[in-house]
């Protein structure tokens, strides 16, 4: 299977839960250790959201917006926050990480604990929750 080609449209929820359990089934034990645990704190921060495949990677979605993906490579494991502002409003937090605007890599030996999962999460939520507000009209000059 070629996940980054994934063409979705017309799967069913269990065939996209059994998509990223195939993922994770083709990964190290190590970074499929990290990565399953990495995805029970996204469940538990983000409860009723849909997992997908977005942009290739497994993912989850909240009301139709990407809100957390996450991905293995040899060296790494990373935590996608689909939107750069997150990573920049939780600098702080995310200092003993590798971190770029849009991505957090970490070591599958020392992944991302719930707490800051659940930060990470509940600050995408805030921007999807700020974006969805209806902006105040302008008024015309006179």
């Amino acid at each position: 299977m070629d996940f980054g080609k994934w063409q979705l449209a017309k799967t069913t929820m269990k065939q996209i839960s059994s998509d990223i359990d195939a993922y994770l089934a083709t990964l190290n034990a190590e970074n499929r250790a990290a990565l399953e645990k990495l995805r029970r704190s996204i469940k538990a921060a983000l409860l009723g959201a849909e997992e997908c495949i977005a942009y290739g990677i497994p993912a989850f979605r909240w009301n139709g917006k990407s809100v957390a993906g996450f991905s293995a490579s040899k060296n790494h494991c990373s935590y996608f926050p689909m939107s750069g502002s997150v990573v920049a409003a939780l600098q702080e937090e995310l200092k003993k990480y590798d971190s770029s605007k849009g991505t957090i890599r970490f070591p599958a030996s020392k992944p991302l604990s719930t707490a800051l999962v659940k930060k990470l999460v509940k600050a995408r939520l805030a921007e999807i929750e700020d974006k969805s507000k209806p902006k105040p009209k302008r008024g015309k000059a006179t």
